[in-house]
C-alpha cells in the first residue's frame, strides 16, 4: 500500500509530460522510497500523450496511466483519480511542469494535525493577465464564500483520501476543494510553494474562459454550504 498517491490530470501535454513525470518520480522515490504511486489521468487527449506516459512508466513502474474515453475537464479527471488512488493521502499537481514536485515532501512534512495542506504560489511565473485574473478570482471567491483560501488555482495540494469519497464529478469541483473539505470539518493548512515558467506546450485549462461559470458556481456553493448537514452516528445498532 503506497503512502502517497499523486494525481496529475493530463490533456494534450505530449511535449511536457515525460520530463514532468520523471522529475516527480525521482522526488517521490527519494522521499517515499517504494511507497508512492503517480496516477496520470489522460483526459481524452487527441495527441500521443498516453504513449508518452507509458514511456515514463517504463522508468518508474509506479507511474500508472488512466485513460478517459473523452475529454471531461480537470474536475472529472481528478475525480476519477480519487476513485483509483490506493493511498490514504492524495497529492495533486499540474502536468505542465510549472509546479515543483519538491514541494510535495515539504507539504507532507508540514501537515501536522491538518487534514489538508494547500500550496499558494508566492511568486507566480505567469503572464500579467493570468496573475491579475487569478488575484481577482480569489478575491471574489473569498468575498462571496467568506473564506480565506489564498490561491484556489494552485494545484499543489495534499489531503486525506477520505475527504474525496463523497464528492460528485461536477465541472468546476476542483476550484472549491477548500469549501468542500471544510464542510466535512477538515483542518486546512496553507503554505507557500514554488512556481516555475512553463517549459513546453501551452496552457489547456485557462481562467478567463470560465469566468461566467465560476460566478454561477460560487453562488451555488454558498447555497450548498448553507444547506449542508454533517451526519455522524453516535451509536450503531447491536448485531
Amino acid at each position: 500500500m503506497p503512502t502517497l498517491s499523486v494525481l496529475l490530470p493530463v490533456y494534450n501535454e505530449s511535449e511536457a509530460i515525460v520530463p514532468v513525470l520523471l522529475e516527480v518520480g525521482e522526488v517521490l522515490e527519494k522521499s517515499f522510497p517504494g511507497a508512492w504511486e503517480v496516477l496520470a489521468v489522460d483526459d481524452g487527449s487527441s495527441d500521443d500523450t498516453a504513449e508518452r506516459i507509458r514511456e515514463a512508466a517504463a522508468t518508474f513502474p509506479a507511474i500508472r496511466l488512466i485513460s478517459l474515453e473523452k475529454n471531461v475537464g480537470q474536475s472529472g479527471a481528478l475525480w476519477m483519480g480519487f476513485r483509483q488512488a490506493q493511498a490514504e493521502w492524495i497529492a495533486t499537481l499540474d502536468a505542465d511542469g510549472q509546479n515543483d514536485p519538491a514541494d510535495l515532501p515539504k507539504l507532507w512534512a508540514e501537515r501536522g494535525e491538518a487534514d489538508a495542506v494547500f500550496g499558494f504560489r508566492a511568486k507566480r511565473q505567469d503572464t500579467w493577465s493570468k496573475r491579475v485574473g487569478s488575484k481577482f478570482a480569489n478575491a471574489v471567491r473569498n468575498l462571496i464564500l467568506k473564506e480565506d483560501i489564498t490561491d484556489t488555482g494552485c494545484a499543489v495540494k495534499i489531503f486525506r483520501k477520505s475527504l474525496t469519497e463523497d464528492l460528485m464529478p461536477w465541472n468546476g469541483m476542483h476550484r472549491f476543494f477548500g469549501s468542500l473539505f471544510r464542510m466535512q470539518g477538515a483542518m486546512i493548512l496553507q503554505v507557500p510553494v514554488n512556481h516555475r515558467p512553463r517549459a513546453a506546450g501551452t496552457s489547456k485549462y485557462t481562467n478567463w474562459g470560465r469566468l461566467k461559470k465560476t460566478v454561477r458556481d460560487l453562488f451555488a456553493m454558498r447555497w450548498l454550504r448553507s444547506r449542508y448537514v454533517r451526519v455522524r452516528i453516535k451509536q450503531a445498532p447491536t448485531p
